[in-house]
């Protein structure tokens, strides 16, 4: 595990472009593709900018590259809370990407359905020598979540399967997640985390006690890939 503090949400951001574009280039050298899951919230929508502009936009062969997502919320796909419509505005429509290579995830007809089309997809693609994605973007929620893996939910429990849907009551809302089982396949995660409202959150997981149930994020430890942290000085300030 690494743990790279930065001084604000700014450079934060920039080294997880950073990361996506030396890993871009690496995995297109090694396989001649790149495939990586976003997360969503407003922490990574800054990272998802830099990305679309010079010199990233250049640097990036976007031509090798497969989008997925590493959860959605069920709503409609133009709605202001859905995870793809923000990384789309923000990037994807900016660059020359190959829709066909563009996965968002579906809650239709139902988000177990979804869940399971989705899986499907997924284990098409990862066939081979890697059972994985090359790069998994991660947050971290206030309750110590991380995609739309919540506290004593039954996907922190999934042994098999590589998605799951849930119901977060509190918000009143469906999801479709990744599991631990599949986001601990990825040859490399990153979380990228920001504000003093997530310093709690980051200390606990990271240095308190071992409860995944309450803690989800502490499920994610990706065996034999990398694990970063990429953290804002706010955020990291209650960590010893």
């Amino acid at each position: 595990m690494i743990i790279q503090t930065y001084a604000d949400l700014e450079a934060l951001s920039r080294a997880a472009a950073e990361l996506f574009a030396r890993q871009a280039k690496d995995a297109v050298k090694a396989r001649g593709q790149f495939s990586v899951a976003l997360s969503g919230g407003q922490t990574p929508k800054r990272t998802y900018e830099i990305l679309a502009r010079s010199p990233f936009r250049e640097q990036v062969d976007w031509k090798q590259i497969h989008i997925f997502w590493g959860d959605e919320r069920c709503v409609p796909p133009h709605d202001p809370r859905s995870n793809a419509r923000l990384a789309r505005r923000a990037w994807l429509d900016q660059v020359p990407l190959d829709p066909s290579r563009i996965h968002p995830i579906s809650c239709l007809p139902s988000p177990a359905a979804g869940a399971r089309e989705y899986e499907a997809l997924l284990r098409k693609f990862c066939t081979g020598a890697s059972p994985g994605l090359d790069l998994i973007f991660l947050g971290l929620g206030e309750d110590g979540h991380t995609a739309s893996l919540f506290p004593d939910n039954g996907a922190l429990e999934e042994r098999e399967h590589w998605t799951a849907a849930v119901y977060v009551p509190a918000q009143g809302l469906h999801r479709v997640t990744l599991t631990p089982t599949f986001i601990n396949q990825a040859r490399v995660v990153a979380f990228l985390v920001a504000g003093a409202a997530k310093s709690q959150a980051l200390r606990e997981v990271l240095q308190g006690s071992r409860d995944s149930q309450r803690l989800p994020a502490q499920l994610i430890d990706p065996e034999p890939g990398e694990l970063y942290w990429l953290v804002d000085r706010e955020a990291a300030e209650g960590l010893r």
